[in-house]
């Protein structure tokens, strides 16, 4: 339950409190998208460092993605069931103290093993954050706002990362696993101070045991199974046997959801359209962002010779571009709906990804980088925040949590699928000979390309689906109200 002294009105002015509630929320936002991109320039140095090899040092990244990613439906549901504050508060010192000791460790598993944590924190932080924030901020404009500015300070965050990363890899490794720590500890006493107390959900049918092992398991087991792919082979035994298991754990989490009486998830909140096209538009249109900036990465240092920090001050528009949107995207969200916007920023991402196959290996930055630069930073101004507003509206207070869990896995799980199918694309398209031609590489780049042009196409066509819905709906009530309006008009006569 939120705290009535925090709880703003549709048309109150935020109290410095409210305001200091959200800055909360957006710094670990913000850290949770920080240290997905920020550790990727390191990599490098990383491995030089502890002397790891290159599937040892994957690992460094995969590892926070699996945890992130497999326990985001059971951070959303522990958050409504033992309280937003409490949860949110508790992961978060875990999340510091894990990036404490990334920093402090000399030995790669035990470098993966916090990585590892990390992410399960964020699994944690990430959907109670979010959950507190729709119940601390009433629905509609108010909370429109709220949601555009934390929405967009994680998109920010993972573009700041990159340069971070870039400045601070110079001096030492280290200093990128350790930069969250302080910050991460600030935010927690804050917290401390300024975050909303709320009640647990009163579960009649106490808790869902065997939901959030199957659940956990299946996210698990689908993580690693797609992030391994790329190594092992789609084509594998392996691989085919591990999604051959997570289609039977799958399986076994909807039966046992349908039948427990306070389940992990509630199967029914997937019946509402705009919230089936809120978790497909967040799965394609993260998944073709991330593809899109691996590629570009790798066609900026490996092809054009360019140092991490200017690889990292490439992308700075798009994440200065979302950054300075920040207060203004919640009032375009009422003026033109989620459904609109989606859309448009979906045609913006196809649009930017299009001019992007333009590039060559003398490329002119204004012409034929910056463009698909402000195309994409503007997709993710509109898009991100109303993803968020549009899973969210309509939901019951204690089923928020759970909502923002289940979006926040469509993210990850979209980021980590998608990553490894434009990687396997690279690899089977890749000059076979050692001492391919630079136009040969690139010309092997491609491909890849348009399979995320094409992976966003299809979060465009997703998304038009919700205009044409709105229309009929809309069509439906003016039809109403024309046949209501004949019948005073018959009656006076």
């Amino acid at each position: 339950m939120t705290s009535p002294l925090t709880h703003p009105t549709s048309a109150g002015r935020w109290t410095p409190r409210l305001w200091g509630t959200l800055l909360v929320l957006c710094a670990a936002m913000f850290l949770d998208a920080l240290d997905v991109s920020m550790v990727g320039v390191a990599l490098p140095s990383i491995g030089a460092d502890l002397g790891l090899s290159t599937s040892t040092l994957q690992w460094i990244v995969s590892g926070y993605i699996l945890g992130y990613g497999g326990l985001l439906l059971l951070g959303g549901r522990t958050a409504d069931l033992l309280g937003r504050r409490q949860v949110f508060l508790v992961a978060l010192a875990v999340f510091a103290l894990a990036s404490l000791l990334g920093g402090l460790v000399d030995s790669g598993p035990l470098l993966i093993a916090s990585r590892f944590v990390k992410g399960l924190a964020a699994a944690f932080t990430a959907p109670a954050g979010l959950s507190i924030i729709t119940t601390t901020f009433a629905e509609g404009p108010v909370r429109n706002r709220a949601l555009a500015i934390y929405t967009t300070c994680g998109a920010t965050g993972y573009s700041m990362g990159l340069v971070f990363s870039g400045l601070l890899t110079e001096a030492s490794w280290r200093l990128t696993m350790l930069l969250p720590a302080p910050v991460a500890l600030i935010a927690l006493f804050a917290g401390l101070k300024l975050l909303p107390r709320s009640e647990r959900e009163k579960s009649t049918g106490g808790y869902d045991v065997p939901g959030a092992v199957l659940g956990t398991a299946s996210m698990l087991l689908l993580v690693f199974t797609v992030v391994e792919a790329p190594e092992v082979g789609w084509g594998s035994l392996r691989t085919i046997l591990s999604f051959i298991a997570v289609a039977v754990l799958l399986a076994a989490f909807v039966a046992v959801e349908r039948r427990s009486p306070s389940p992990l998830i509630r199967l029914g909140v997937l019946r509402s359209g705009p919230q089936v096209r809120a978790q497909l538009g967040a799965l394609t249109f993260v998944g073709s962002y991330i593809g899109f900036q691996f590629l570009v990465t790798l066609y900026m240092q490996q092809l054009l010779g360019w140092s991490a920090l200017h690889t990292a001050l490439a992308f700075l528009p798009a994440g200065a571009l979302v950054a300075l949107s920040a207060t203004k995207v919640g009032a375009i969200i009422d003026r033109f709906g989620t459904a609109r916007l989606i859309a448009i920023g979906f045609a913006l991402m196809v649009a930017g990804y299009i001019l992007f196959l333009r590039i060559d290996l003398d490329p002119v930055y204004a012409a034929v980088i910056l463009p698909t630069m402000l195309l994409v930073g503007s997709a993710f101004a509109l898009t991100f925040p109303s993803l968020n507003v549009q899973a969210t509206n309509g939901v019951d207070e204690h089923e928020q949590g759970m909502v923002s869990g289940l979006l926040n896995t469509s993210v990850q799980v979209g980021g980590a699928l998608f990553l490894a199918v434009v990687t396997a694309v690279l690899t089977a398209n890749a000059p076979e000979e050692p001492g391919a031609s630079p136009q040969a590489v690139l010309d092997s780049y491609l491909p890849a390309l348009v399979v995320i042009t094409v992976i966003a196409v299809a979060g465009l066509l997703i998304s038009l689906t919700g205009l044409r819905t709105r229309r009929t709906q809309q069509t439906v009530v003016v039809a109403k109200s024309t046949s209501q309006e004949a019948e005073r008009v018959t009656v006076r006569d």
